[in-house]
């Protein structure tokens, strides 16, 4: 557990959540400040701070945990699909240093819209990334 670390007291029941679902190396909870009705968090028990950190055995709990979260809401919530997102790092909009992975809800007419079109990428842009990556 880190200190000053929300989730790590929500994992440890010092500080309240509305607790969805839960495992032995996960716990998902709905997120303060929802996009839409139903989005929660899964948010691996033990810290770490970023998708670079995390531990890939708590990484692949929290895709299975996500997985399993996503078919209850469409169940339950009757979504039309579902967003994963996991931020990492403040320029991509991390706001909580404990890996987690946001599963939302989406509904036919909700109201939200990613904020930026993609752009068209060159063939030869598409190789000279591919060989950055590659090497």
């Amino acid at each position: 557990m880190a200190e000053d670390c929300i989730f790590c007291a929500i994992v440890a029941g010092d500080a309240p959540a509305e607790i969805v679902r839960e495992d032995e190396l996960t716990i998902a909870f709905l997120d303060l400040s929802p996009w839409t009705r139903g989005h929660a968090l899964v948010v691996p028990r033990r810290h770490s701070r970023d998708l670079y950190e995390v531990a890939e055995t708590d990484l692949a709990a929290a895709a299975v945990a996500a997985q399993r979260l996503a078919l209850h809401m469409r169940e339950r919530l009757g979504c039309d699909g579902i967003n994963l997102l996991n931020a990492c790092g403040p320029v991509a909009w991390q706001t909580v240093w404990h890996f987690h992975v946001h599963v939302i809800p989406r509904y036919e007419g909700d109201p939200l819209r990613v904020p930026a079109r993609p752009g068209q990428a060159s063939p030869a842009d598409l190789s000279a990334v591919a060989r950055e990556l590659r090497s």
